[in-house]
Parts: C-alpha cells; structure tokens; sequence
C-alpha cells in the first residue's frame, strides 16, 4: 500500500530534499499535499512531477496567478490552511513541517491531528508554542520527530532511554564565519562576511543566527523542550567541522557521540525511513575529523547571546516568543543595513530586559493567539526603540 505524505514547506531547502530523496520512491507514496508561500513556479513544477493534487500558497499575488495556470489541470490550489479537512479524508502516514519562521506555527500545530507522524523542522514553533505542540501530538497519539540535526542525533541516540540516566547534553556549533576574526573586528563585519558560513549552505536569516550562535541558544531552547531537561544539563561546544551534532554524557560514565556528514540528508531521510527498510549512500568514517574534532567552550564576549541562556524561565512560556521575534527584526535591519553586525547583540541583550518584555516570562501559551499577539506587540515595540 502507498504510503500518504504531505510536506509543508516544500519549495524551501528541507522540503526539496525530501522530495529528492523521495523520487526513487515515487511508486511507493501518495503526496496529497505541497504547500509554499511565494514561490508558485517551483511549486508548479514539484506539482506536476510527482502528481500532486492539492497545493498551497500562502502569498496572494501568487496564490491567484498559480491558480490561473492551473485551470486546465486537475490541481486544488488553496490560499490558506483552513481546507486541510477538506484534503485529508483520514489520517495520512507522514508530514514534514519546514515552513520557516513564525509563519510555520498556525499550519504545523493544525496538521498534527492529521498525521500519524510529523517531523518537525521549523524551530519557532518548537521554541514559542511547544506546550501546545506536545498537547496535540498526545492528544491525537501522533509520532514526533525533531529534523534538525542535532536534535535528531539527541532522539535517535536516546530511544529506549529514560531521561533521568542523562547527565549532560552536549550541542555542537562550528562557531560559523566569524570563529577566528578578532572580537575588535565584530563590530566592521559585513553582511557579506557574516553570511559566508564554512561548512552548511542556508538562507540569509538562519546564516546571520549561526555566526552570532544564536541559532544555537534557539537549538538549546528545543532541546530543553523536546526532552524535557533542564537548561543545566546541555551545554554547546565550539566543533568547527561540524561532523559530531551531539554529545550524550550518560551518569553511568558511557558517552554517546553522534557523527554524520555535514548535510541534512541524513536527519531529513532517517525521518522518513526510521526503520531503516531503505538504505542511504554517504561517505565512508572520516577519520581524519574524528582526529581532530577540536571541541573547545564557547567564548562569551565573542558571542555574548549565548548569555541569554542565563535569564530563560524554567517552563515554556512568552518570552521565548519575545527572544524570537525582537532577533528576526534586528537580523533583518543588519541584512538591511540599518544596523551594525554588533549591534544585533548588544541591542538585543537590552531588549529582552526591558520591562515591557521580561513580563512575559511567567505567562505560558494557552492559545496560538497568545503567541501571535506577543509577537505583533513586540514587532510594534522594537521599531519604535530601533528606528
């Protein structure tokens, strides 16, 4: 029997590798649905080459001028996530989520109760609303996988285990573009400069998040939610070559060391096929990054975010949402140019102590609407302080 999938998300990075490591399957799934925000041609396209009748598109222009080309097709083009009813009869087999940034939330958490298994890799809705991920994913007894690589290498190395026999949680950083450039240089660096990382190829935003390691400070919040384990007990280490993801430090003296090529085909892939019935091609041990791991702590005035940590609530609450939202409006003035490299830190670092944001500390998400007001208040708030 075919196995049914829906992959939202799926022009993005993520979701493009899916489908590639999918095609020689093709016989063997039934993908009732493929959604994007802009990008109508690639959609198009990963429409018509794996026959796919329910598509969509979030960007209006672009909802109605892909829905003009598909007049003559057999193809349901929708504007919204409000028809997933209407595309999904019964429950299907697996749903990747990799819709990027806030705009992933409202379609991941409305999609669990329609999957068997969701692999999720959009990390906002993990860091802002993870109570009410977990709620509905018990709720309707749904199977969750995180993608990232990290957080993967955590779940696959832990299965069986009972959290209490783990002693510490080690998250790997390669420390990004800007590991060996003096701290004097920081506040002269480029755009250019910051987006030129060494080892992984990514969009602009999550680029900028990796050289101020706040991409990871977001990984350490999932990992503390998805395993349910205190902040005390994960740790990042500087890893340059990016070749080790994580670290497991169990309170038998065994460590668990998980290593994978640098590339997200093997999380994405082991997501899919988790009961390895289908094999994948990598490459052979590398020994010579095995030699020379060069795993060192993280120096704190060179990515003084990685602080933040520090002032996080035990529970999942608002302020995640806070931290989130004010990040992605300063990257996006340093991508603009309206601020400097080292403002996005320093700026940052005010920010989250003001007093009209760390109140949400003690406030827990009842509802996706909380997070979404949180979020509109706090956009509303840092262009009046940054601009």
């Amino acid at each position: 029997m075919k196995k049914s999938i829906a992959i939202l998300g799926s022009t993005g990075s993520i979701g493009s590798t899916l489908l590639d490591i999918l095609k020689k399957d093709k016989n063997k799934i039934n993908i009732l649905l493929l959604t994007a925000n802009k990008d109508y041609i690639n959609l198009l396209k990963q429409a018509q080459k794996h026959n796919v009748k329910n598509l969509i598109i979030t960007n209006k222009r672009s909802y109605e001028i892909l829905k003009n080309k598909t007049k003559k097709l057999k193809i349901n083009v929708y504007n919204n996530f409000d028809f997933l009813e209407k595309i999904f009869k019964k429950k299907i087999d697996y749903v990747m989520s990799s819709i990027s940034g806030l705009d992933g939330l409202v379609p991941t958490l409305r999609i669990i109760k329609f999957t068997k298994k969701i692999a999720i890799a959009n990390k906002e809705s993990i860091i802002c609303a993870w109570n009410l991920i977990k709620k509905e994913i018990n709720k309707n007894k749904t199977i969750f996988i995180p993608v990232d690589s990290e957080h993967f290498s955590i779940w696959y190395a832990i299965k069986n285990i009972s959290i209490n026999k783990i002693e510490k949680i080690y998250l790997t950083a390669s420390g990004g573009p800007l590991l060996n450039l003096s701290e004097k240089k920081f506040r002269n660096v480029s755009v250019h400069q910051a987006l030129k990382h060494p080892n992984w190829k990514m969009g602009k935003k999550i680029s900028i998040d990796s050289s101020t390691l706040m991409n990871k400070v977001f990984e350490v919040i999932e990992a503390k939610h998805i395993f349910n384990i205190p902040y005390k007990k994960i740790t990042i280490l500087i890893h340059p070559s990016s070749y080790v993801h994580a670290l497991i430090k169990f309170n038998n003296g065994l460590i668990k060391i998980i290593a994978h090529d640098t590339t997200m085909r093997v999380p994405i892939f082991n997501t899919y096929y988790v009961n390895n019935e289908k094999l994948l091609t990598s490459n052979h041990l590398n020994i010579e990054k095995l030699n020379n791991l060069q795993l060192s702590e993280v120096n704190q005035k060179k990515f003084p975010l990685t602080k933040i940590l520090n002032k996080l609530p035990n529970k999942n609450s608002l302020y995640e949402t806070v931290i989130v939202v004010a990040n992605d409006a300063l990257v996006h003035f340093f991508l603009e140019k309206k601020i400097k490299y080292d403002e996005i830190s320093e700026i940052l670092t005010k920010l989250i102590v003001h007093k009209e944001f760390s109140k949400y500390k003690k406030i827990q998400p009842k509802k996706i609407e909380d997070i979404i007001s949180v979020k509109n208040h706090v956009s509303s708030l840092i262009d009046k302080l940054c601009i």
